[in-house]
């Protein structure tokens, strides 16, 4: 079996079934000038992965968290691919922290590369809430408990040095092209081609976006959805991400007056701050309340130096803790940028020979840090699916139902929990911006014993995927195991059941810290 190619050349290229070229030192992609072509015979070395490639190929646009996962993945699951990165390098340095929960930790470990990414990582100590003053309205030993229920810890980066590590240990680089902006993508019955902003063509069986909050390929994917089937993807799920909050973001060298390890909150009612230190670096937020929400197609304001100047001003005065206040860590900052903080899931997340993984799907606050790990997450399950698809089709390339099936499991799997976890980190992200929130920050969170808050992540841990195909090695465990066939309630030596549909067995805390509150303001 063999797939014909044809270059914008006309040049034709001829695959065999194993997914190797037979013309030899022949690219993947096409492109007229030929001393660019690449070798493209790639054996796969891993014992765990598949001895034979199979013929169906996937194009994966954007070289993010969730796309450079996408080709660790890929390759272990024998599945040929490329990745199609617009930007001159991979790791830009932009952002600030990245938290990698043990599940997303599990998911590294089964790629052989935790061991690399891990290096020089400090786990947080104690998660303190802070007043508006400064002072400590909540001491947690949040972290350490998280340890404790799973065997390990959470892990925090810098965010670019992450995805350098996470580049650095791919098996095959040769899969991510970088200068490489889309501009365009068609299918027909056969495959689906896209089209660089260069000429040259990529084609193959599946574009997977892994392109962002503003997707190029999502947009593309809803207009072939509604030419098919008009009315399928309405306005309404277009607008469903949306951002309420921007955030003026900075990194800073370690500033031990400050803290080493500790992860620190400050809410206030128009604007929040989020802190986290390591000896070696300081990761701060401010998160600032949009007038009104922003959702898609707008894009938020392009904020110039000037502007983080006058944001930085306006909150120049606040404590940070009992002794330092935050323009004494802004003089200090390395690099810094101002973001709009998008948020939402999507309802349709395929369509054709189009899938979405990561922030084109679903974007979460950032606040409790689960964003990163829910676009490994997504393009695990994913992976899992196609390469269940392959092998159900004995590694030919497989019929236009088979793909579908394949990606409806995907959706179907994936679906419930994103919008778990994005209730989950909404709730927790929205300081004092109205009554209630003041309420649950000022009354209830700080009532809370630290395992019932601990219960409700362990339960979105101990739930969360890996690769079905690969061993999980001798990654450790905890008081709470690993059960992803957990999805309703799930019961820990000391915490008790914990629901993970809603915000669980605090939901009982909170109404009886109302009824106190109310009491006590009819007394007054």
């Amino acid at each position: 079996m063999t797939r014909r190619h044809t270059s914008i050349d006309g040049n034709v290229v001829q695959r065999n079934a194993k997914g190797f070229d037979r013309i030899p030192r022949q690219s993947h992609y096409f492109s007229a000038p030929k001393n660019h072509l690449h070798d493209t015979h790639y054996m796969l070395q891993d014992a765990m992965t598949t001895s034979v490639e199979s013929p169906f190929r996937i194009i994966v646009v954007g070289g993010g968290i969730a796309g450079v996962a996408a080709s660790h993945m890929l390759h272990k699951a024998g599945i040929d691919h490329v990745v199609l990165e617009r930007r001159p390098i991979v790791a830009t340095p932009e952002g600030g922290s990245l938290f990698i929960y043990p599940h997303g930790s599990r998911i590294l470990e089964q790629l052989h590369c935790l061991n690399v990414v891990e290096k020089g990582t400090v786990p947080p100590g104690r998660w303190l809430v802070r007043l508006p003053d400064g002072e400590k309205l909540m001491n947690s030993g949040f972290f350490g408990y998280l340890k404790e229920n799973h065997g390990y810890g959470i892990l925090i980066f810098e965010r670019p040095k992450f995805l350098q590590d996470l580049y650095d240990t791919l098996p095959d680089k040769s899969r991510v092209r970088t200068n490489c902006p889309v501009q365009d993508i068609r299918q027909d019955d056969d495959g689906v081609e896209v089209v660089l902003a260069n000429g040259e063509i990529e084609r193959g069986d599946l574009v997977l976006g892994c392109d962002g909050v503003y997707s190029l390929v999502r947009s593309v994917m809803w207009e072939n959805a509604n030419r098919q089937f008009p009315g399928m993807i309405t306005a309404k799920e277009k607008t469903a991400i949306k951002a309420n909050w921007y955030c003026l973001v900075f990194v800073t060298p370690g500033i031990p007056e400050l803290g080493t390890t500790e992860v620190n909150v400050i809410n206030g009612p128009k604007h929040s701050h989020m802190f986290t230190l390591t000896p070696h670096r300081g990761f701060f937020a401010v998160y600032f309340l949009l007038d009104e929400p922003c959702p898609w197609p707008k894009r938020g304001r392009r904020f110039t130096d000037q502007d983080m100047e006058e944001l930085a001003a306006s909150v120049a005065d606040h404590p940070l803790t009992e002794t330092v206040v935050f323009a004494e860590a802004w003089k200090r900052r390395l690099r810094a940028s101002v973001v709009h903080l998008e948020e939402g899931v999507l309802d349709h997340w395929y369509h054709g020979r189009i899938a979405l993984a990561g922030d084109s799907a679903h974007k979460v606050m950032p606040n409790m840090g689960l964003g990163g790990n829910s676009g490994i997450e997504s393009v695990a399950v994913l992976t899992n699916h196609l390469r269940k698809m392959l092998v159900d089709n004995n590694w030919t390339k497989p019929s236009k139902s088979a793909l579908e099936k394949a990606l409806a499991g995907y959706q179907a799997e994936r679906l419930e929990r994103m919008r778990h976890i994005f209730s989950f980190s909404s709730n927790l992200s929205q300081g004092w911006s109205t009554p209630w929130y003041k309420f649950l920050a000022l009354w209830v969170l700080p009532m809370l014993p630290d395992r019932s808050l601990v219960g409700e992540m362990s339960a979105i841990i101990s739930s969360a995927p890996t690769l079905n195909f690969v061993e999980a090695g001798r990654f450790p465990s905890g008081r709470v195991p690993w059960n992803y066939e957990v999805k309703k309630t799930l019961v820990s030596k000391e915490g008790g059941g914990v629901k993970t549909s809603k915000l669980g067995g605090m939901g009982v805390l909170i109404a009886l810290t109302a009824m106190i509150y109310l009491y006590r303001a009819s007394s007054l």
